[in-house]
C-alpha cells in the first residue's frame, strides 16, 4: 500500500536542465530514504542520501540482478532490457566477477592512458570535420556522438560504418517510453549483429576486445555477444550525452569555462565536478533486498526494491558545500556519478580521458563557441535511462 504522499516515479523535471527533478531533492531534504511508487503501482524505496546510497551499493544483500524478486523498473521496456539476457552489470557475484574480469584489463588506467594520444587525434579530426567550411553545427550529431562511438568501435573491433545501426538500437533500448515488444526487437537485432560479428572474429581475429572474447573457450556465444552489447551501448551513449551536457553547462557558465581555458591543467578536477554536478544517470540505480536490511533510519524488508538516486547523493550538502553550484575548482572526487561498489562503471577511466580531451580541445580551438539558439529552445532526452540533449546547435563565428 502507498499513501497519498508517496512519491510517484519518475518525477517531473524542473526548468533547470542541470538539476534533478525537484521532487527528488525535496525528498532528500526530508529523509535519506523515502517511500515511492513505480509506474506499475509497485511500492519501492528511494535512497537519496550520499552515505545511504553508498551503503546500499556496497552491500551484497542488495542484488543488482534484475531477475531478483522485487527489483524496481520504471518501464516494461527497461524490464525487458534488464532481464531478457542480462549482462554482467545485472548479475551478482560470483558470475558478475567472472565475466567482468574478462574485459577489465582493457579498461585499466595504464591501458587507457596509452590510448590518450589516439583519442586526442580522434577529437582533433572531429573538430576539423565539424568546422570545415562552416561556422555552426549540431554539437551532438557532429561531435559528441561520433567521438565515443569511434573510440569504442576501435577498442571492440566493431566496424564504424555500422554506427547508425547500433546508435539507433541503443536509443530505443535506453528510452523509458519503449514498449516491451519494441525492446525485444531492438535487443534481438543488436545481439544478433554482435553474435554474427563474434563468429566472424573467431575465424579472422584482430587486436580488439571482441576477437579476444570470441577466442575464449570458457565463454558461450551468448555471453560473448552480451559482453559486446554492454560495452558497445554504454561505451558511446553515456559519454556522448555527458560531453554535450558538459559543453552546455560551460557555455551557460562562461566564468567557469574561462577558468579552464586559462588553465587547462584544471581539467581533471573540472571533469570530476561536471560529473558530480550533472550526474546524467538521473533515474537512479535499482537494487532488490534479498534480506531485511537497515539503511539509515529505515528498515528495508527482504523482497523490496530500492532505487539509489546518484543525482541527489552528488548534491548532498553535508559532503559538497554549495552543492547546487558548478565550481570547477571544487574537490569532487568522492562523487558517485559512476556508481559505487563492485558494480562501479567499468569504463569510467575511458570516459574521464575522453571528457578531458574533448573539453580542453574545444575550449582551445573554438574560443568563440556559443549557443546558436536560445537555451530555452533546447530539447532533452528526459525519458532515457541516460539523460542528455537531443541536439545542441552551436556557432563559433
Amino acid at each position: 500500500m502507498t499513501t497519498a504522499t508517496t512519491l510517484e516515479l519518475p518525477a517531473p523535471y524542473c526548468s533547470c536542465p542541470f538539476s534533478p527533478p525537484p521532487a527528488y531533492t525535496d525528498a532528500a531534504r526530508e529523509a535519506a530514504v523515502t517511500r515511492a511508487v513505480l509506474p506499475d503501482g509497485t511500492a519501492c524505496w528511494l535512497v537519496t542520501g550520499y552515505d545511504e546510497v553508498r551503503a546500499v551499493l556496497a552491500d551484497a544483500r542488495f542484488s543488482a540482478d534484475a531477475r531478483t524478486p522485487g527489483f524496481p523498473f520504471l518501464s516494461a521496456g527497461q524490464r525487458e532490457l534488464a532481464t531478457a539476457k542480462p549482462s554482467f552489470i545485472r548479475m551478482d557475484d560470483p558470475e558478475h566477477a567472472r565475466l567482468r574480469r574478462m574485459v577489465s584489463k582493457d579498461f585499466l588506467v595504464k591501458r587507457i592512458e596509452e590510448l590518450r594520444p589516439g583519442i586526442q587525434d580522434i577529437v582533433d579530426r572531429a573538430v576539423d570535420r565539424m568546422t570545415e567550411g562552416r561556422t555552426s553545427a549540431d554539437l551532438v550529431a557532429d561531435f559528441a556522438l561520433p567521438i565515443p562511438s569511434l573510440v569504442i568501435c576501435l577498442m571492440l573491433g566493431v566496424p564504424y560504418e555500422d554506427h547508425e545501426l547500433f546508435q539507433s538500437l541503443s536509443r530505443t533500448l535506453l528510452d523509458n517510453r519503449t514498449t516491451r515488444p519494441e525492446a525485444e526487437r531492438a535487443h534481438a537485432e543488436l545481439m544478433g549483429y554482435l553474435a554474427e560479428l563474434a563468429t566472424y572474429k573467431r575465424g579472422h581475429p584482430a587486436d580488439d576486445i571482441l576477437s579476444r572474447l570470441a577466442a575464449r573457450e570458457d565463454l558461450t556465444a551468448q555471453e560473448t555477444a552480451s559482453l559486446g552489447f554492454l560495452l558497445l551501448v554504454t561505451g558511446h551513449e553515456s559519454t556522448a550525452n555527458m560531453t554535450a551536457v558538459s559543453v552546455l553547462a560551460l557555455l551557460q557558465r562562461p566564468d567557469q569555462a574561462n577558468l579552464l581555458r586559462a588553465d587547462p591543467g584544471l581539467v581533471r578536477g573540472a571533469v570530476e565536478e561536471l560529473l558530480r554536478h550533472l550526474t546524467i544517470i538521473h533515474l537512479g540505480l535499482g537494487r532488490a533486498a534479498t534480506e531485511t536490511v537497515r539503511v539509515g533510519a529505515v528498515t528495508v524488508p527482504a523482497g523490496d526494491g530500492v532505487i539509489c538516486m546518484l543525482s541527489t547523493a552528488n548534491r548532498d550538502r553535508q559532503l559538497f558545500g554549495e552543492a547546487d553550484d558548478l565550481n570547477l575548482t571544487r574537490d569532487a572526487r568522492r562523487h558517485v556519478a559512476f556508481g559505487y561498489g563492485i558494480h562501479q562503471c567499468l569504463g569510467q577511466t575511458l570516459a574521464r580521458v575522453e571528457l578531458q580531451t574533448v573539453l580542453t580541445t574545444l575550449l582551445r580551438r573554438l574560443p568563440g563557441l556559443r549557443l546558436a539558439v536560445p537555451a530555452d529552445q533546447l530539447a532533452y532526452n528526459r525519458d532515457n535511462i541516460v539523460y542528455g540533449l537531443r541536439a545542441l546547435p552551436v556557432t563559433w563565428a
